[in-house]
């Protein structure tokens, strides 16, 4: 056997055999060689041999000069120093291969590809079976947990690694201070592609090394305080950042090869998969750990830039971030005691690292030490003229003084009593009013067209005439707006559009949602639960604070935080989350965590985008409170009063931004499409593009959704009545009638024979059938023409809850105070009109009908208002006893003919005055099948003639 030149365990080279004897250890990992090599018989030991202790020869020395002041029968010589020391072997099977096979993962991060591949090849091997190891067996785990040297292997291997993975994978070099932005896109895809099979193979090496340390810490306490006094925490910070640097870039692939294009993939998953560890060794770090809670909030919430930036139209919140920061380090550095078992497995650490085979001495505790564990009080005293501040925030014992005084200045304005009432009805139609002149000023610049009504035969004429065509109208039209005062309306829209990009977002986490699936990401959701829910807390602190809310008031007040929630909440949108998956339900639990502190209004606030009438942010917030009140029903929560105000408070808030911003906004929009259909606008002065539609259409939708919610809750429906929703309700009805086109059940403009498309009547068309408009973009370019499906099937909905009975069968009369409500506000015609087919919203017929019906019971005054509708059924009896008698006068043909011209003009002018003049619900109740009172006792004359008021009574000629 030829002696071994290089060291088993690190590669060192070791001195020459005649230099060697049995206590002579390795210069570099301090690693006995009598461990692995025997001199006496020149062979490798076996695996046995290798965890045994040495027990040296008879007569050998045995002195110890440590800190132990016993004798052991094992020790060996540090050549450096000349002095003995005792080292006992007590690590398991398991800890010592994991300890070797680290120790050559830190020779490959620190001398570069020095281990031959037969090394690398076994320590891979050693560490898949650790791996598979510390996942099914729980006292390895353990053990491994335990072990200091392990922890302090990781931390060295991970702080070594992470600045190489740096400068192999980002233009930029690596800085102490991390890792840099600005990152060159291309010359990084080039960077990886050079350095592509040591970067995957690295990536896999961390990956396992992690997941192991991830299956370490679920020790709890003693793993997670190790951890932490190793910095092991820290190393998986700039882990993060790095993944989310390399991750969060795209790549052009009209660039690169396919085969280039597959590697870059690879690479970029490898660093998903990696940051998908660091998440979940996170979660598992902080899990039941105020102390490691806090750090981690320290850490993500906090950016170099200590300041808060200002909200969309609110007032600034005035929070000191400076300040809060502060505070909150003054915090970790009065709580820092460690576990018992820890502190003393730290501390037997330490007494062995003189002996040179260890990995080094502990880092540095981060901050100063001279005054922690300091005695903490537990009545908290702010004495704001103490210059001291680490001494001041001791007396207030709590987390931040800064952040309890932005909690109460930013909190529900109705916390403490109904302060806030609610906007009037009145006020309400001033709104609507105002938005509607507004949006013709605003989003219409041109303003010497404003008067003009569009008559489109007239155009057609014109260009006939004069051989122009709508194109160069239209490049006049832009010629125009670049003079005078058009110039200000596109700049006020640009400023809008200038609201979606508000620069890079701030935080360590904020970009993580863009980067990960649902899977993927489960981990970051679960532990942001984790530090604000109150069910995974610890209870109240000596002082009385709940920390739990102590950092949810954290994760709302400050920009990274904020931040953090937009990209959660639309991470729901953008994959199309069902209530029943499990990323939405654990977002709907840290929603109910704000709300418990009364900080919704805020959140909503924060969320806000100037353009939009209802951010996706906030429809998908809207959407999680719906989830939140449907568990509401049949639940006996109000019984507590706290409980029952609490949601009356935030009900009151939503609704209150119903009335004041949704519904005059969307009313405007609909005038918007009302003018361009009655011909007093040209369709290219529409305000806004087909996206803004839908997203005005999905907050519109998602807040009749919550409206419809309240209104099934017993408790809370009385609410909606005192604040007069039919009002609401009822507007946008009559808007929709003006502004929307019903869709037919058959089409007559997309058939090709004329004669061929069965007749569908619409009574209450105010345009009956305009002539076509020409040179207009197709349906998708067409804004103007936004359906707004499905609203008015949520309007009828909430409708019918609020009028129908409250007994269990809903038998009986309705509400008479939502009745009186319809019928001040002008209900029942735009409830008749809903009787006409409408394919923009299924079953709208019958609805309406089970809605009427409600209306109807029990009220005179609706019965009597349908009465006074029969005269309209009258005149078109008339029309077709004007129609029979020209066709068989004398007239002949001819005659006829233009007899039947003029009926029809007529007819059409008829249907137009039934919606301008509230009339023909007759016509849409009886015609449609409807049994309603006070209908019925004038539905018997059908074969009786009529005069022009209704009150003929002769019989028909024929």
């Amino acid at each position: 056997m030829v002696n071994p030149k290089y060291c088993t365990q690190c590669g060192h080279p070791l001195p020459a055999p005649e230099l060697r004897d049995k206590t002579t250890i390795c210069a570099k990992c301090k690693v006995p060689i009598a461990t692995w090599w025997d001199e006496d018989s020149q062979t490798f030991r076996t695996n046995r041999e290798v965890i045994m202790p040495y027990t040296p020869p008879l007569g050998s020395p045995t002195t110890y000069s440590g800190t132990g002041g016993t004798s052991t029968p094992y020790a060996y010589r540090n050549g450096a120093e000349g002095h003995e020391f005792e080292v006992k072997n007590t690590q398991t099977v398991e800890e010592s291969n994991f300890c070797g096979a680290l120790i050559v993962l830190e020779g490959h991060f620190e001398k570069g590809r020095l281990m031959g591949p037969q090394t690398m090849e076994q320590t891979k091997k050693m560490v898949a079976m650790t791996l598979d190891r510390s996942l099914n067996k729980p006292d390895v785990r353990e053990h491994l947990a335990k072990n200091v040297h392990i922890w302090m292997r990781l931390q060295k291997i991970f702080n070594l690694a992470v600045p190489l993975l740096v400068s192999r994978s980002l233009r930029e070099l690596y800085t102490e201070a991390g890792v840099p932005n600005g990152l060159d896109v291309p010359e990084s895809a080039t960077l990886i592609l050079k350095n592509y099979d040591i970067l995957r193979e690295d990536l896999h090496y961390l990956n396992n090394l992690l997941v192991i340390s991830r299956n370490m810490l679920a020790i709890k306490e003693t793993a997670q305080e190790i951890c932490a006094a190793v910095q092991f925490d820290k190393a998986v910070q700039k882990l993060v950042i790095l993944c989310v640097n390399v991750t969060s870039k795209g790549y052009d692939g009209e660039n690169v090869t396919e085969g280039d294009r597959v590697r870059l993939l690879e690479i970029t998953e490898l660093y998903k998969k990696l940051l998908v560890t660091c998440l979940q060794h996170t979660h598992n770090w902080t899990m039941g750990n105020d102390r490691f809670k806090m750090s981690f909030w320290f850490e993500m919430l906090f950016d170099n830039d200590l300041r808060n930036d200002a909200i969309h139209e609110l007032p600034p919140d005035d929070l000191n971030v400076e300040k809060v920061f502060e505070e909150v380090k003054n915090w970790l550095r009065r709580h820092n005691k460690k576990d018992d078992l820890a502190a003393e497995l730290l501390a037997k650490y330490e007494e062995e690292v003189p002996a040179g085979h260890t990995a080094g001495n502990l880092p540095s505790p981060l901050g100063e030490v001279d005054r922690d564990n300091v005695e903490e009080s537990t009545t908290p005293v702010w004495k704001a003229d103490l210059e001291d501040k680490y001494e001041q925030d001791r007396l207030y014992a709590r987390v931040s003084h800064e952040i309890d005084v932005w909690w109460k200045r930013v909190r529900d304005a109705n916390y403490d009593g109904w302060v806030v009432p609610m906007e009037t009805v009145e006020g309400a139609v001033e709104r609507a009013e105002t938005c509607k002149n507004n949006a013709m000023h605003r989003y219409m610049p041109r303003g010497d067209e404003h008067d003009h009504r569009y008559d489109h035969d007239e155009q057609d004429d014109q260009q006939q005439d004069d051989g122009t065509d709508d194109q160069y109208e239209h490049d006049n039209r832009s010629i125009t707006e670049d003079n005078g005062e058009d110039d200000e309306g596109e700049e006020e829209e640009e400023d809008d559009d200038d609201s979606y990009v508000e620069g890079p977002l701030r935080g360590l986490l904020t970009e993580i949602p863009n980067i990960l699936d649902t899977k993927q990401i489960e981990a970051l959701h679960m532990t942001v639960k984790a530090c604000i829910v109150d069910s995974m807390g610890s209870g109240l602190t000596p002082a009385g604070e709940n920390l739990q809310k102590t950092r949810c008031k954290m994760f709302l007040a400050l920009d990274c935080g904020k931040n953090l929630l937009r990209e959660m909440l639309v991470f729901i949108a953008v994959w199309e989350q069902t209530d029943q998956q499990f990323i939405f339900q654990i977002t709907a639990q840290i929603i109910e965590s704000f709300h418990h502190n009364a900080l919704l209004p805020y959140a909503w606030n924060s969320l806000r985008i100037l353009k939009d009438i209802v951010s996706p942010a906030q429809t998908v917030l809207l959407r999680l409170i719906n989830y939140m009140f449907r568990a509401r029903k049949d639940s006996p929560i109000y019984d507590d009063i706290k409980d029952y105000n609490r949601d009356a408070k935030l009900i009151h808030f939503l609704y209150n931004y119903f009335r004041c911003r949704v519904v005059p906004d969307c009313l405007a929009l609909i005038a918007a499409q009302a003018h361009i259909r009655q011909n007093k606008s040209h369709p290219s002065d529409f305000p806004v593009d087909l996206w803004d539609m839908e997203r005005a259409k999905d907050g519109l939708s998602q807040y009749l959704d919550f409206i419809s919610v309240i209104a099934e809750i017993p408790e809370m429906r009385h609410l909606l009545i005192d604040w007069e929703c039919v009002y609401e309700l009822v507007a946008l009805l009559k808007a929709l009638e003006l502004g929307v086109e019903r869709k037919p059940l058959v089409d007559p403009r997309r058939t090709g024979a004329p004669g061929s498309t069965p007749h569908v009547e619409r009574p209450y068309d105010d345009q009956g059938h305009p002539s076509p408009q020409h040179n207009v973009p197709p349906m998708h370019d067409t804004p103007h023409k936004f359906p707004w499906a499905g609203i008015k099937i949520q309007i009828l909905i909430i409708l019918t809850a609020l009028i129908a009975p409250t007994n269990p069968r809903r038998t009986g009369p309705g509400n008479p105070i939502v009745q009186k409500q319809l019928l001040d506000h002008g209900g029942i015609m735009p409830l008749l009109n809903c009787c006409v087919y409408d394919g923009h919203n299924e079953y709208l017929k019958e609805r309406a009908t089970l809605t009427i019906k409600f209306v109807m019971e029990g009220c005179d005054e609706a019965q009597r208002f349908v009465r006074e509708l029969v005269p309209v059924k009258a005149a078109q009896a008339n029309a077709q006893k004007a129609r029979q008698q020209a066709v068989n006068g004398e007239g002949g043909v001819g005659m006829a003919g233009r007899v039947e011209d003029k009926l029809e003009e007529f007819n059409r002018q008829l249907k137009s005055v039934h919606l301008g003049k509230d009339s023909g619900g007759s016509l849409a109740a009886e015609g449609l099948g409807l049994n309603l009172p006070g209908i019925e006792s004038t539905s018997k004359g059908k074969e009786s003639g009529t005069n022009g008021n209704g009150k003929g009574k002769g019989k028909g000629k024929k």
